[in-house]
């Protein structure tokens, strides 16, 4: 087995994901002057992991146009050891076209729902809410420092806040 792989549990897959694994989104813009924002992993993360995971030869993925988006199936081969033989498994999402790039934006989203299905991604769910307070319609470069801290807090255990943050400017660092 290729020691640079490991497929003997999903370790790498469901490793803490990093600031820059990381894609923002607005969902929403307030009334009072917040975005409120909703990480995603991004689809360089979703291959990168499952070359690290598997090896760059041993999964794949299908892509199905369907009504209005994509169906992604991943096949990953788990190789034989000693003891057990190989493995084929896979797993399998759907998204829908979206706004902007429609195919390539719904391939990509069915393809990191599909991660998800692997454990890929999958501690994002339990993110804070994160309030951006500004009266812009994207996430302000000082906002981005914040939210790689925050993911840094989470991933290392020292965040203490509760289910929603809020970020402003003047706890943006000079």
């Amino acid at each position: 087995m290729n020691s640079e792989t490991n497929t003997n549990t999903l370790d790498i897959l469901t490793q803490p994901i990093q600031p820059e694994e990381i894609e923002w989104r607005v969902q929403m813009q307030t009334k009072t002057g917040k975005i409120i924002v909703v990480p995603y992993i991004t689809n360089r993360c979703v291959m990168e992991r499952f070359d690290r995971q598997f090896g760059w030869a041993n999964w794949q993925n299908e892509i199905t146009e369907i009504q209005g988006g994509f169906l992604c199936k991943v096949i990953v081969t788990i190789p034989a050891t000693d003891t057990t033989p190989a493995q084929t498994l896979f797993k399998m999402d759907g998204a829908s076209r979206t706004d902007i790039e429609p195919v390539k934006g719904g391939i990509s989203d069915a393809m990191k729902r599909c991660a998800v299905q692997f454990g890929l991604g999958r501690s994002l769910y339990n993110y804070p809410r994160v309030m951006i307070d500004t009266p812009d319609k994207f996430i302000p470069d000082w906002a981005s420092q914040q939210l790689d801290v925050l993911v840094k807090k989470i991933n290392d255990g020292s965040y203490r806040g509760g289910d929603m943050v809020v970020l402003k400017a003047s706890y943006a660092k000079s």
